[in-house]
């Protein structure tokens, strides 16, 4: 018979008698101790240790022999934790739970030999799902509790915490206006509304050196001293905190803090944001838009048309020579299906790469004044894109033509458009001038796969991907949200976000258990080039080696 090893677990509250020879702990272990002898020929046996609690409640798991305890739980070094009575091991039903569910997963069972409480016997387990089903009550009574206070509080005006909004200082718990913050603020608003574009806005900020606020944080980690990317100031602009307003879910009410932007003012900066919406265009509006659609060529002049199929409710994308759509594969080039999410990243990459280059970048400069060539330059070392189809529509406005082979890949850039569209001058299309091109030429290797050939883009670093950046963003916010109760499900997140999908929040939510260097990796820019919010997406595991492995770093 295999022994069932048998770990007995006990706790006082106080530490008046412990002092004594012999004391509540010695009682509790001495009467557990007879019970694991009583089920002897059941193969009960001891675990020599010790995990004794004197002076520590049952409110907090903070006491050190739990934590021993459990630390051998998940080595798998007890099979059963012996107690006195259910109050021993805590007096909180919602860490009750909590500590049940770590048990179950690693298949220990848990006995309190005063109250027959056995989930080693299917009564204990009946007895267990009783108990859980009330701890979840709690947990919902709880937050429907906390989430009334919120809602009441900002009906109020109240500022109920959060990172402090820039502009503004935090007082016992109240917002007050901070003039050097505030004067950020302003000008931000005021250049809106003249220059007209966030895009020329940002470009502007980072030529004459605005930077993100800094932060110190209790864990003393900081954040912020960072140029403003467009999302932080979409943000900026259309948050009403600003002109004295708290907000909550759809609605918002007049607050208890002043405000910093005229309302007139403010109403103006949101007419112009919904007027400049970029609208959709090109067939952008679809749940995957292919970036490449109506530029690739395979190596012997065929177009490339964008394909897309599911399997196990997975979505996949690809391009297909027009070759083997019109029944004539022989025909086709060298290459003749691509994932389309390889050759867009390859793309993507090469793009980046050659902005980021100011030599090449350079002479296309030259018809402008030393300031103008200052902000497009720092443009181009930050470019990145809001979304898929803002990404799109940058590449169509600079690309004529790029031909895929099994060798190389060679992109023509329409160098006429270059400057148009770092200022934010999206076309779709480049222009008709075939003297101003430039031509980009990159070797590629390719290996056979389950789905035809794919393009092996290596490790090499992209440069800061915005739409990796924003995902990481998100989950950090969106966790915050449900954790606050701001927001009670992921579908008011998705209602707010105006995201169709519940199941695209979820995913993101969880890309806030990436391993810290995976994260950091993304916000400084040093990812490998194929990493995409798909890939992310892919990891289903919250082991940060595992996810390593996964993402190939190890």
């Amino acid at each position: 018979m295999k022994p069932i090893r048998c770990a007995i677990y006990t706790r006082k509250s106080s530490e008046e008698g412990l002092e004594q020879e012999f004391n509540s702990l010695h009682a509790q272990r001495e009467a557990c101790e007879a019970y694991i002898l009583s089920q002897k020929h059941e193969g009960w046996q001891f675990v020599q240790t010790e995990y004794d609690d004197g002076g520590f409640s049952g409110g907090t798991m903070e006491r050190p022999a739990l934590k021993r305890l459990l630390a051998d739980v998940e080595a798998k070094k007890v099979d059963i934790i012996v107690v006195y009575k259910v109050d021993r091991l805590t007096r909180s039903l919602m860490d009750f739970s909590k500590l049940v569910e770590l048990m179950d997963k690693v298949g220990v069972s848990f006995v309190s030999i005063t109250q027959q409480f056995n989930t080693t016997t299917s009564m204990g387990r009946l007895t267990l799902n009783v108990l859980l089903s009330f701890a979840q009550f709690e947990r919902e009574v709880t937050g429907e509790r906390i989430r009334d206070k919120i809602a009441l509080s900002k009906q109020r005006g109240k500022w109920m915490g959060g990172m402090t909004p820039l502009g503004y200082e935090v007082k016992e718990q109240k917002l007050y206006i901070h003039e050097e913050d505030a004067a950020i603020i302003r000008h931000i608003y005021q250049r809106y509304l003249v220059l007209k574009s966030v895009n020329l806005l940002k470009l502007e900020l980072d030529a004459d050196g605005y930077i993100t606020k800094q932060r110190s944080f209790e864990n003393g980690k900081q954040s912020g001293g960072l140029p403003f990317h467009k999302g932080h100031l979409y943000y900026l602009l259309e948050n009403r905190i600003y002109v004295g307003d708290v907000v909550h879910k759809d609605k918002h009410y007049p607050g208890q803090h002043e405000g910093i932007i005229e309302p007139e003012t403010f109403e103006k900066v949101q007419k112009l944001l919904a007027e400049n919406r970029i609208h959709k265009v090109n067939g952008t509006g679809k749940k995957a838009p292919c970036m490449l659609a109506g530029i690739l060529f395979d190596d012997r002049g065929h177009p490339m048309t964008p394909k897309h199929c599911r399997t196990h409710k997975l979505y996949y994308r690809y391009y297909t020579s027009q070759a083997i759509i019109g029944g004539t594969p022989h025909l086709a080039g060298s290459l003749p299906n691509i994932p389309a999410h390889e050759i867009e990243r390859l793309v993507q990459a090469e793009i980046v790469k050659f902005f980021k280059d100011e030599k090449q970048l350079q002479p296309w400069l030259q018809g402008e004044n030393i300031q103008s060539q200052k902000i497009l330059l720092q443009a181009a070392q930050n470019l990145g894109w809001e979304n898929a189809d803002e990404e799109r529509l940058f590449l169509k406005s600079i690309i004529r033509r790029i031909e895929l082979s099994d060798k190389a890949i060679k992109i023509e850039l329409c160098g006429n458009a270059l400057i148009p569209a770092l200022r934010g001058e999206l076309t779709g299309k480049p222009g008709k001038d075939d003297s101003q091109q430039i031509i980009l030429t990159r070797p590629v290797k390719l290996a056979a796969t389950n789905n035809g050939s794919k393009v092996i883009i290596g490790s090499t670093a992209s440069g800061r991907n915005e739409q990796l950046v924003k995902a990481i963003v998100r989950s950090f916010l969106w966790n915050e949200q449900l954790i606050s109760g701001e927001k009670r499900t992921i579908r008011e997140i998705a209602d707010q976000e105006k995201i169709s999908s519940p199941t695209y929040v979820s995913k993101v939510i969880h890309l806030r258990f990436l391993a810290p260097d995976i994260i950091e990796s993304i916000i400084e820019g040093t990812q490998p080039v194929d990493w995409t919010v798909e890939k992310l997406f892919a990891i289903k595991t919250s082991d940060w080696q595992s996810q390593r492995q996964i993402l190939g770093l190890i």
